[in-house]
């Protein structure tokens, strides 16, 4: 292990920790809200798909064994 890391203090961590959050782009609340729209919408497409997708090779299995 040649390498090692350097030591920061719990202040001077603490301390960029912040310098770094400053610099993030946070997403406006229309955005969070679209997002999440989307992503409820896209969930319940999937879920009605493999509910189908369950439903139809449940029917199949049923007939083949029958």
């Amino acid at each position: 292990m040649g390498r090692s890391m350097a030591k920061v203090s719990v202040l001077q961590f603490f301390r960029q920790v912040k310098q770094e959050v400053k610099k993030v782009t946070w997403p406006t609340r229309q955005e969070v809200t679209k997002v999440s729209i989307m992503v409820i919408v896209l969930v319940a497409i999937a879920a009605t798909f493999f509910f189908v997708v369950d439903q139809v090779l449940g029917w199949a299995v049923r007939l083949i064994l029958s």
